[in-house]
């Protein structure tokens, strides 16, 4: 990122305005994002709309954030990082508003969609800000203050929007969140300078951003309709083209770009490529599992949970994750980064293989370890590999770097919600179809989901052998920032111009 470069002279510390505007917002898209689906139960029943549909306000959410959080950076770069962090927080108020005046599952969707391009643009930009106001021990610390918001936003967001859903209604999650990211608009005009890089071309990749939609949005929509549609009926094999052109066309507008979303080259780097691809598996599993979990906790073939107790049920994935994340770095260091992706995708493995013996007779204690054991191995093999991606190129590669990485966070969770949705839905049906009880037949797609986060894990494992050796270096409090947000953000960890 711009910014990171440092010198013993230099040693700057962020002013309070950009520290709150920027750690306040990241702490609310955060949450906001890990609350939705804890949310969609209520949302179906209040607009009489079934949850599958609803599958796309967390899907279409990733979509667009995945599509946009490159262009948004480079737009701060351009045209101003305050600039663009206010348009990001102007648009994540306007679709809050959107979502909680809807009286439609489209209204929720169209809105969660907008959001999706808010949210990512105001990640992307606000940590920029952070990195240009401050450097040296300064520029740590507010990098490590912003890593600490979106850490703790995306743990406690299932249990605040769990908390508003029953109080408020699901729409309070909403109205609250406009009114804070309203609230950070003047604050930023107020405190936070404008900046820009006047290195940086001129040129915006519009093209390679509209080709990443046409590349995910029809596969998407293949993995989630694939079973009505059938999986080689003409409508899913037309997704499936599309998506195939979308992503030729990608990459032939990338060789040709003056300032390319993604810098082809890196895909040369056999560190980068293993790291981003494991990201990439951790997200989708991280995010599939908890729309898996969440919906079932709170079916009334399952434990019939309110939103509240579904977000308390959720906990001990996060506190285990949070409980493990300062070992995380020093044994990726002592180990290695590809001992530590391959032992943390081994425990996610064995984590979500236990789910797959699932039974409507499991009571909730039964899925404390296997969510507890799964989130410590992703949480295990995502720190380390977000470090790698960006520790693994020159300093001035690591802005594209990370930019790459928290591309494939998007990608990863919209493709695995999608398809571990289907799954689930297939398999219930198919076993309702054949006379099993609504409990069995849902535990029963719950089971058939988690062989597929298994299968996706082992995979992972795989990775580590693509990602080659690659040790860390003496730890900083940055690393260990880093690893505390790398559940929701790649944080570049070595200062720009020292290797």
């Amino acid at each position: 990122m711009a910014g990171l470069g440092t010198t013993a002279r230099d040693n700057r510390v962020a002013g309070r305005g950009v520290l709150l505007a920027a750690c306040v917002s990241a702490l609310v898209v955060n949450a906001n994002t890990s609350a939705v689906t804890i949310l969609l139960p209520a949302i179906s029943a209040d607009l009489n709309t079934t949850v599958s549909r609803l599958q796309w306000a967390v899907t279409g959410y990733m979509l667009v954030g995945a599509a946009v959080i490159v262009t948004a950076g480079a737009m701060g770069d351009v045209f101003g990082r305050r600039r663009i962090f206010v348009g990001g927080l102007i648009l994540f108020t306007a679709s809050c508003v959107l979502i909680a005046l809807s009286g439609s599952d489209t209204g929720v969707i169209a809105g969660r969609m907008i959001q999706g391009a808010a949210g990512s643009t105001v990640l992307a930009c606000g940590m920029s800000l952070l990195s240009v106001a401050s450097s040296g021990a300064g520029q740590m610390r507010a990098i490590t203050l912003w890593g600490a918001a979106s850490a703790v936003g995306a743990a406690a967001g299932p249990l605040i929007g769990g908390l508003l859903a029953d109080t408020t209604g699901w729409q309070g999650l909403f109205w609250i969140d406009a009114a804070v990211a309203a609230a950070c608009i003047p604050l930023t005009l107020r405190t936070v300078a404008e900046s820009r890089d006047p290195d940086r071309p001129r040129s915006i990749d519009v093209l390679g951003t509209v080709l990443i939609a046409v590349a995910l949005v029809p596969l998407v929509l293949a993995l989630s309709e694939g079973a009505d549609w059938g999986w080689v009926s003409l409508p899913t094999i037309g997704c499936l083209v599309i998506s195939v052109l979308g992503a030729a066309g990608f990459v032939a507008a990338e060789r040709r770009a003056a300032a390319p979303l993604v810098d082809l080259r890196l895909l040369r780097n056999r560190v980068v490529v293993g790291a981003t691809l494991a990201i990439l598996l951790v997200a989708g599993a991280i995010n599939a599992l908890m729309y898996t979990l969440s919906l079932y906790f709170q079916d009334p073939a399952g434990f019939g949970m309110s939103a509240l107790e579904a977000g308390f049920a959720t906990l001990p994935a996060a506190a285990a994750m949070i409980a493990v994340t300062p070992l995380i770095t020093p044994l990726a260091v002592r180990i290695g980064t590809r001992q530590a992706v391959a032992v943390g995708f081994a425990l996610s493995a064995l984590g979500c293989a236990t789910l797959a013996f699932v039974t409507a007779s499991w009571s909730y204690a039964a899925f404390v370890l296997p969510l507890a054991v799964t989130a410590i191995g992703l949480g295990l093999a995502n720190g380390p590999a977000s470090s790698a991606s960006t520790a693994a190129v020159a300093p001035a590669e690591m802005g594209q770097a990370s930019g790459i990485s928290n591309m494939a966070r998007y990608v990863g969770g919209s493709l695995a919600v999608a398809a571990a949705a289907t799954v689930s839905t297939a398999v219930s049906a198919n076993r309702t179809a054949a006379g099993a009880t609504a409990a069995d037949a849902l535990a029963a797609g719950l089971s058939r989901s988690s062989v597929l986060l298994a299968g996706t894990a082992a995979a992972g494992i795989l990775l580590a052998v693509l990602m080659g050796r690659h040790r860390g270096r003496p730890l900083t409090t940055l690393d260990r920032s880093a690893a505390a947000a790398a559940a929701t953000h790649t944080i570049p960890t070595q200062p720009a111009g020292r290797r």
